[in-house]
């Protein structure tokens, strides 16, 4: 074919699933930038591709997803006056991005016409968006008035998201849970803010609130800076079934204890990753990479198994086709390797001693991205075009 893209010589292959991290496998084919093929070379059809890449004995893995995100247009936000964040990103390993809300949009409208308007407006916008990473955005931060016609207006247009609930106006939980029913019954996937209060207008979210509006995911149960007090964290982890979205842009003791909550529970396939950036610490293109490295190595949990966390937990939370390594799943990868002079052996002797891995190569929809990251440290090996 045309397009078929083979990538052989890997080192180790992350699948992003939980059931089984590692792969046994060598090689992927990519056709029509869905994977099509996974095993050992010898038992592959590896002829006639336009493109090869030799990986060079390096880790593939998904590409990772930050599961909480808040664009504004196109690649600037206001909040940190920068540009070209979301493509310092991908130099991250992140090729997917979801919405937690516009919260930062110069003169957001909080009337319930001006909120329908802003989400089906970015939605379409990050659709048609010309970047390489893909942006799921138009997430409708929740004020009062809205009617369940907005909700079935939005849907229709297109929008899957609601923004992060307490964000405005609407803040209790009898009124976010109904809100929450009609997004839910149209097909519009849910988060509710967590902890402290994060920008004006925000205010307290605690456990409580949380369970009564029953949102899908528990946006930064660590806190967005400021977390829960601990059994409220473990209170939320044992009531319901949402997501439990830990992030960068949180509070690192909370963070592990949530994941470690997960894992008591036999929950951990809810654990799910992101940044809530750009924010007030500012942008994290390394965020979710060194979420890994940080949850891996200090939380004691096998570093193939965090990554799970940014890849194939969040897809399936999520309801992505990207996320594994998986046949008929869309080729969004990256190839990894230890940084040059880490204690680490290997990359994920690296990572689970604390260093984040080099990134030699991206791929989104079966494409070559980036090639050796702008940000991250050099790796050891990288992959090449053979």
């Amino acid at each position: 074919m045309a397009d078929k893209l083979v990538i052989k010589n890997v080192g180790t292959m992350l699948s992003g699933a939980l059931e089984e991290p590692i792969l046994d496998a060598d090689t992927v084919i990519v056709e029509g930038g869905k994977i099509s093929a996974i095993g050992k070379e010898a038992n592959l059809d590896t002829g006639n591709a336009a493109t090869t890449i030799d990986a060079n004995r390096t880790v593939l893995s998904p590409g990772l997803i930050d599961s909480h995100v808040h664009p504004v247009a196109g690649d600037w936000t206001p909040r940190q006056s920068q540009l070209n964040w979301i493509d310092s990103s991908m130099h991250g390993g992140v090729t997917t991005m979801i919405s937690a809300g516009e919260a930062h949009f110069p003169g957001r409208p909080k009337d319930p016409k001006g909120v329908v308007a802003l989400a089906i407006a970015v939605q379409r916008s990050f659709a048609n968006y010309p970047g390489l990473v893909k942006v799921h955005a138009g997430a409708p931060i929740l004020e009062k008035d809205m009617v369940e016609e907005d909700f079935k207006f939005m849907a229709e247009a297109g929008v899957t998201l609601l923004g992060e609930i307490g964000l405005g106006g609407v803040k209790a939980g009898d009124e976010a849970k109904i809100m929450v029913d009609w997004a839910r019954k149209y097909g519009i996937q849910s988060t509710i803010h967590t902890g402290g209060p994060s920008i004006p207008g925000s205010g307290l979210i605690d456990k409580d609130v949380v369970l009564e509006a029953g949102a899908d995911i528990i946006g930064h149960i660590n806190g967005g800076h400021t977390a829960l007090p601990l059994d409220q964290i473990r209170c939320l982890c044992e009531s319901c079934g949402a997501g439990i979205e830990i992030v960068h842009n949180g509070n690192e003791k909370a963070a592990l204890y949530a994941m470690r909550t997960a894992f008591e529970l036999g929950e951990e396939r809810r654990v799910i990753l992101g940044t809530d950036g750009p924010a007030g610490s500012g942008v994290q293109p390394l965020g979710i990479i060194r979420m890994i490295a940080m949850m891996s190595s200090l939380g004691d949990v096998a570093p193939e198994t965090v990554f799970c966390f940014a890849t194939g937990n969040t897809a399936r939370v999520r309801e992505l086709d990207c996320g594994l390594i998986e046949v008929g799943r869309v080729a969004d990868l990256v190839f990894m390797d230890a940084p040059q002079h880490s204690a680490g052996k290997t990359m994920l002797e690296a990572v689970s001693m604390g260093d984040i891995p080099g990134i030699g190569m991206v791929i989104i929809d079966g494409k070559i991205a980036s090639g050796r990251s702008r940000n991250t440290p050099p790796a050891v090996n990288i992959p090449e075009v053979v």
